[in-house]
């Protein structure tokens, strides 16, 4: 056996909510868990590349999980767990932007839900390099740095237009209201 596949059933054996999930399952139907998950992998992989919905499927799956492990990193006393999955949804949240501004392109490459899906589980990868680390550290942290001043800069100015105008909006609603008031006693 592969030092790779011993690492993949290992990883199935632990407890927690896939583990326990694979030992009942491999209770009720006497089937390993190692064939159950590697079954439901290619089953997922086919539908990726050639079901209808694909596109709801690849975004359950980066969407699902992640959300279940940070409400666990947020209960948690641990900050570590917090700034991984941050930087996950940082990732995540850069990537949808770019996407939906692509989508028209990208949506007629064969195959792109399922690369897409890999691209996401690579950045939820419980590893030192993955995806959202990589690219947090070698593209968006650098990116930021440079810019953020500029960029709290324009956010500020529109606060403090928001609050002007809403200021403003206020103070002409109390005018017409007084003067709806002395209209009407008059």
């Amino acid at each position: 056996m592969g030092a790779l596949q011993q690492r993949f059933e290992a990883f199935l054996e632990k407890p927690g909510l896939l583990g326990d999930l694979l030992g009942t399952l491999e209770t009720k139907t006497g089937v390993r868990r190692y064939y159950l998950a590697t079954g439901t992998i290619a089953f997922l992989g086919l539908y990726l590349m050639f079901g209808y919905g694909a596109s709801l499927l690849c975004n359950l799956i980066g969407f699902a999980y992640p959300a279940y492990v940070s409400i666990q990193a947020i209960e948690s006393s641990n900050k570590e767990d917090d700034t991984i999955w941050l930087t996950y949804w940082v990732v995540y949240g850069i990537f949808s932007i770019a996407e939906f501004f692509s989508d028209t392109f990208l949506y007629w490459f064969p195959f792109y839900y399922a690369g897409k899906c890999l691209f996401l589980l690579w950045c939820m990868a419980p590893v030192s390099w993955n995806g959202s680390q990589v690219l947090y550290h070698s593209l968006i942290r650098p990116w930021f740095l440079k810019h953020h001043r500029a960029v709290d800069s324009v956010l500020s100015d529109l606060s403090s237009r928001a609050a002007q105008a809403a200021s403003t909006a206020s103070r002409e609603v109390s005018k017409e209201a007084v003067k709806r008031t002395l209209e009407t006693e008059g």
